[in-house]
Order: C-alpha cells, then structure tokens, then sequence
C-alpha cells in the first residue's frame, strides 16, 4: 500500500514538474521570440535595414534559448560571438576574393562545403558556435549567390551577424525578465530534493535491515526502489547545470561561495546507497541474525540519526560529508555490530554495515578524481575563455567534418537545382541540426521532417486564422511553444523533433513580404526533405558501420577495460584502480548510447538487434563498477587498519586466485564477442567455455571467507572491511556469470542453426 502511494505520489510530482518546466520554458522562448519580431516587424526603419535576416535571428534564439538559464544563454552569447568569428568574417573575404557575380550552384555549394569542413573540423569548438556558423555560412553564401552582383561584399555578411546579435540580446532580455532564471536556483533546489530523498530511502534501509519479521523487509526495500528514478533525475539535472552555474559565478559574486562541481559528493552517496540496496536485496533471511540485541537496534538508530543530520547538513560549499564528534564510540558501536563467526549467509549484512561504515568514515568516502577539468575551475574567468577557443584538431575528427561538409554542400546544391529564391532552406535545417556524435540516421530525420512539417502547417493555419490581425498573430505562437515544450520531453519526437516543429511555425508566423503562406510553407517543406535525404545519404556512405556492431565492438572494449580493473585490484592502494574504473565507466557509457542507436534504427535485410540481452550486459557490466568501487574502499580502510603483514598476504593470496578467475573468463569472453560464427570459436581461447574448467564459485568464496576469518583473528574492525570486500568478490563472480549467459545469448542469436550450451 506504501509503495502504490509513493508511486502516485511521485508520478503526481513527475507531471506537476513537467508542466512547470514545459511552462516556463515555453514563456522564455515566446519572450525571445517576441523581442525578435517586435524590432523587425515593427522596430525602427534603421534595425530592419540592418537585421536583414530576421529568420536567423529566430534560429539563433532556438539554439541559444530552449530549456537554458541565464549561464546557459551568457555562454550561448559567447559561442555566438565565436560562430560570428568563424562564419561570417571569413565570409567576407571570401566574397571579396571570388565576386558575387561569379558565383554559381556549383561554386556556392562548393565554398559552402570547404566553409563548413574547416568549421566542423577542430573538436574543442563548442557544439551550438558549430551550428551558428555554419547557418551563418549557408545563409551569406546562398543568398549572396540569389541577388548576384548587387550583393555588397562587406555589408552583407555584417547584416547576418546583426541579425544574429538580436537573437542572442532577445536571448538575455527573456532570461532577466521579469526575474533571473538561474541555474544555481535549480541546481539548489534539486540539491534539496535529492537530500531529502536520500535521506527517506536511508531511513527505509535502515528500518528493513532492522526489522523483526520477514515480510516487512521486502515492502520497505520496495517502496525505497520505488524513489530511485526521482533521485536520478535530481542527479541528472544538477550535472547538466553546473557549466552553466560556472558562467553565472563571475557576473554575480555571491554564487562565488558555492560549491563549483555540487554533483561529485552526491554521485558518491548514491553509489553508497545502491550498495545498502544491494545488500538487502541479497540477504537470505530476516531478521538478520546478529540485529537480536535491543541494544544493538537502539546504537542502530542513533547511527542513523547521526547520519541523517550529516546527509541534511550537506552544503552546496562541502565537498564532503560533515564528520562526527563522537568517532571513537560510533567505532567501537561498528565493531560491536558484527557477526561473533563469519559465514557466507553473513556477508550481505556485514556488507550493509560497512556502507555504514563508509558514511560514517572521515576522510570522504567519495573522493573526487583530480582532473584536468577541476584544475581549470582555478582559473580567471577570462583566461578560461582564451583557453574555450576552439583549436585542437583530432585526427578522428575527419570523418565527421568530411560528412558535414558533404552533406551541407550537397543540401545546398540540390536545394537551388530545385529553387534558386528558396535554396538555403535545404542547407538551413542540416547546418543547425549538426550533431556532436553518432546519432540514428533514420530515426533523426524522420523526426526532423516530422517536427517541420507540423511546425509549417500550424504556421499556415497560425496565418489563416490571424489574417485580419498581423500585429497580433505572435499571440498564437504561445501554445505551441508550450506544445512543442511537450515534444521535446517525449521519447518519440525528442530534442529534434521539437526545435524542428518549434522553428517551422516561426518561419511562417515571424516574417512578411514572402508572398502567400502557403506557397511558402510548401517550399519550405520539400527544401527541407531534399536537405535532409542528402544527409541520410552522406550517412550511409560514409558511415556504413551499423550501430549494432559498433555496439559489438564497444561490448568487447568494455569487457577489456573491466579486465584491466579487476588485474588492478590489490592491497596496494597505488596500483591505479581508481583510474582504471574511470576508464571502465566511459567504455559503459559509451555502450549504452550506441545501444540506444542499435535499437531504433531500421534492421532492412541485417538480423535484428538483440537490444534486451544488451541492455542486460550493460546492467551487469555498472554493477561490477560499483563492486569494484566498494572493493577499493575496503582494502583502503584494510590498509590502514590492518598492522599485521601476515593477515595481508593471505587477502592478497586469496585476491591472487579471484582475479585469475575472473581475468581470464572476461578475456576469454572479449574476444568471443568479437567472433563471427561459431566455427570461429573452436580451440583456443576463442572457445566458450575456455578458462573455467572445474570453476566452483561457491567452493571459492567458502574458502575467501575462512581466509578473511583467519586474517580478522586479533584485528579488531578488519572484519568489517575484509567481509566487505569477500561481499564484492562474490556479487563479482556472480556478474560475471551473468555476463557469461549474456555473451553466450547473443552469440546463439548470430547462429541460431547451431545449439550452444550453457553450463
């Protein structure tokens, strides 16, 4: 009953959220955009004569301004400045050189491709001055091309960055007005929303760890999953704003005494509490066997009590947890709360103890990595923009400038085949839909085309209805600002498919002497669709690789790196597990979006992804980073407070025989992933069940934890850290198996003639 109504609960919270945001989101964009049309609709003669291009003033302020705070659009202010650098200065002396005149479908659309090449090749360049520029590109080279010799070489290009000097001033006017929209508001606010659901899943682990009955235990743990989602998406928004929460710091001086990374801390408290979840869920009876003590429950609640105000208390300015008063007796409270003889039902329930242990310990339990990025925090505010300019170049950044820069020209040169007036309208969707990475080809444009289509038709009718009333037809932009708000939160139409809808209605409704609506928005309509089968072209040739078996390849990479993690794991601190795990989650993360683009694109005549075992391995592949994680707190906390030597070895003995193991099933396995059929697989390593001969897991960890009772003799809080880490040792040979199944399902589903056993 508890966890239907924290489900209500939270899906009531989820919808009332998502309507505030798609609200005001809606509200900042339709003041952008009204800034922009008041002054070229009916400003002065003088910023109409200027801002010539009011269409690109409406583009730059999509980019800059959906779903952004006030450091989001000051940076967006920045990159604008920079793509005006790169778009539009260039442009004039390209002009100059080559002459108006002169320039022909051919030539544009070849200077527009070799313009948007050297834009999109260096890979430091930020992803919205890419798309500014090379908007800026299609729009003064095009339209150069279309008036021909009357084009005024200089003025002309400085007319674009006029006009994308009122996109980004609308920008700013619509996120100071009639109040700051600041990303620290946001990042505190869901600060305290993530504490404060920290802090109820804490109380509920703590109250099924001490409960005295079996059924209460599993309706607790329940109703703690249940609040996991809100808690990720907290953590989620507080990371995607703190760069804009570095750009506000410098203007207004008070942010200055936040914290400048307020994500690392909590990143470590939800790993914690992922553990205590995990711990419970793995505990083969309740009540546990040593929470029999009436005293032992009431330490337990003043533990918590004490952790709960250390978890409250954490300020934006804390990089770590407030410490206790009261050191030695929680120590002694740790010790106490231990079983009297180890035995394998026992470790799920040492394991919780020891998160407890972790959110008790001084220092930090989660230290943050040093990076070069929180070295660059330390820097002056303007020396961090010299260092922003784009002037890195990445031999792998080839490919994608070549696919930019054909698809572009090519854009553009069919679209002015097709109509020489409106031929931009082919290159302006590919130019600023340019994507950082892979995306799905198919799926992307289909969106695309999707989203601008609706966008012109509700433009159209946007026009039909407001005919006697121009002036005011900005009005009925509004509910599709909020609509198209909606769109971008949805899963099928994404990010893409709401700015393309958002800045198809613009089209229509912000501009005037571009003859019937209609008319307009039909040919608007099929440049679009000519520029974006020229991309999905481009795609398909030069990107020929499928994202499934990128996803394959990727799967091996992960497992590799997984390997190189778990040789790390030793007594020694300093054999770089830390920045091997760093390694292991980039590869994992770098799978699971190349498994979102397996699932969702066409299958055509290939064999279907298997997306479910996949999302599986993926699942399998974070829990040995958390072991892993949890593993190297252990032996730290060993390191320190084991003195004897011998006790050492024989965990380092016992960790010798785990990791041979483990490395030699997840080598085996790399390369397995990587073999093409079955036959492939006969003799060598290559076989699917090479290097485990006689394996008995079980075997294993009985003999780790007869090991870790001998090293614990005479060494009081070593138990704890020690069962804490047999605890990792075996949730890791249990994820390997898992992995094994996985590998050993996709290989069957490549080669479904062929029968292959699981043992």
């Amino acid at each position: 009953m508890a966890t239907a109504t924290t489900t209500l609960q939270y899906q009531h919270d989820r919808a009332r959220d998502m309507w505030r945001r798609c609200l005001a989101s809606a509200f900042r964009t339709a003041l952008a955009c009204t800034i922009v049309g008041v002054a070229t609709l009916y400003g002065p003669a003088y910023i109409s004569r200027h801002v010539s291009f009011p269409a690109f003033s409406y583009v730059t302020v999509i980019l800059i301004v959906t779903d952004a705070t006030l450091g989001d659009t000051l940076c967006g202010c920045w990159l604008a400045l920079y793509a005006t650098a790169l778009g539009v200065f260039p442009a004039i002396l390209s002009l100059w050189l080559i002459g108006p005149g002169r320039l022909t479908a051919a030539t544009t659309s070849a200077v527009v491709a070799v313009s948007a090449f050297v834009v999109a090749l260096p890979e430091t360049t930020h992803l919205i001055a890419k798309r500014i520029a090379l908007g800026q590109i299609v729009l003064v080279y095009v339209i150069a091309f279309v008036i021909g010799g009357r084009t005024q070489t200089v003025m002309h290009p400085l007319h674009l960055a006029a006009s994308t000097a009122l996109g980004t001033a609308a920008c700013v006017l619509a996120l100071l007005l009639p109040f700051p929209c600041l990303a620290y508001w946001q990042v505190t606010e869901n600060y305290k929303l993530y504490i404060d659901n920290a802090s109820k899943r804490l109380k509920l682990f703590i109250a099924a760890f001490s409960a005295d009955d079996k059924a209460s235990p599993k309706a607790l743990i329940c109703q703690a999953k249940s609040l996991n989602k809100p808690a990720n998406k907290f953590l989620n928004c507080i990371k995607s704003k703190q760069e804009s929460m570095q750009w506000e710091r410098e203007p207004i001086k008070f942010l200055k005494s936040y914290k400048k990374n307020p994500g690392e801390p909590l990143q470590g408290l939800e790993t914690i509490l992922r553990g205590m979840e995990n711990a419970l869920e793995n505990c083969s009876e309740f009540p546990v066997a040593f929470m029999n003590d009436a005293q032992l429950k009431h330490d337990l609640s003043r533990v918590e009590e004490q952790i709960l105000n250390q978890v409250s208390s954490m300020a934006l300015q804390n990089s770590v947890l407030p410490q206790p008063d009261d050191d030695e007796e929680q120590s002694k409270f740790l010790q106490t709360l231990q079983p009297a003889s180890l035995s394998l039902k026992d470790l799920p329930s040492l394991f919780f103890v020891f998160c407890l242990k972790l959110l008790l310990s001084k220092p930090s339990p989660y230290p943050s990595p040093p990076s070069k990025e929180s070295n660059k925090d330390n820097e002056p505010f303007l020396v961090k923009l010299w260092n922003a300019k784009p002037t890195v170049i990445n031999r792998g950044r080839l490919m994608p400038a070549l696919k930019c820069s054909l698809s572009l020209g090519l854009a553009v040169f069919f679209g002015l085949l097709y109509s020489k007036e409106n031929g931009f309208w082919s290159g302006l969707p590919v130019a600023i839909s340019l994507a950082s990475s892979r995306e799905a080809t198919f799926k992307v444009a289909n969106i695309k085309a999707q989203g601008t289509v609706f966008g012109t038709v509700y433009g159209v009718i946007g026009c039909f209805v407001f005919e006697s009333y121009v002036k005011i037809r900005f009005v009925s932009l509004l509910p599709w600002f909020i609509f198209s708000s909606f769109l971008r939160q949805s899963r099928m139409y994404g990010q893409a498919g709401g700015v393309s809808a958002i800045i198809g209605a613009l089209l229509i409704l912000g501009r005037k002497d571009f003859g019937t609506p209609s008319e307009f928005a039909i040919a608007r309509i099929t440049e679009t669709f000519i520029g974006l089968s020229c991309s999905i072209m481009v795609d398909i040739l030069l990107q020929p690789t499928r994202a499934s078996a990128l996803a394959k390849v990727q799967l091996s990479a992960s497992l590799r790196s997984l390997h190189e993690a778990v040789e790390a794991v030793s007594v020694d601190c300093s054999s770089g597990l830390e920045e091997r795990l760093r390694k292991v989650r980039a590869d994992v993360s770098e799978l699971g979006k190349l498994i979102e683009e397996a699932q969702v694109e066409p299958n055509f005549w290939f064999l279907p992804f298997h997306g479910a075992c996949y999302a599986k391995l993926k699942v399998s592949l974070l829990r040995m980073v958390d072991y892993l994680y949890f593993a190297r707190h252990a032996l730290g906390c060993l390191e320190r407070e084991c003195a004897e030597s011998s006790s050492k070895m024989k965990v380092e003995s016992e960790l010798k025989v785990f990791k041979e193991v483990v490395c030699c099933g997840v080598r085996c396995l790399e390369e397995v992933v990587l073999v093409k059929s079955v036959a492939g697989l006969e003799g060598g390593c290559g076989d699917l069940e090479a290097g485990k001969p006689g394996r008995d897991d079980d075997e294993m960890m009985r003999r780790a934890v007869s090991i870790v009772g001998e090293a614990a003799e005479g060494e009081e809080g070593v138990l704890l850290s020690l069962g804490g880490l047999v605890y990792c040792m075996d949730g890791m040979l249990r994820e390997s198996r898992e992995i094994e199944k996985g590998i050993k399902e996709i290989v069957q589903w490549e080669n479904p003639s062929t029968s292959i056993v699981c043992k």
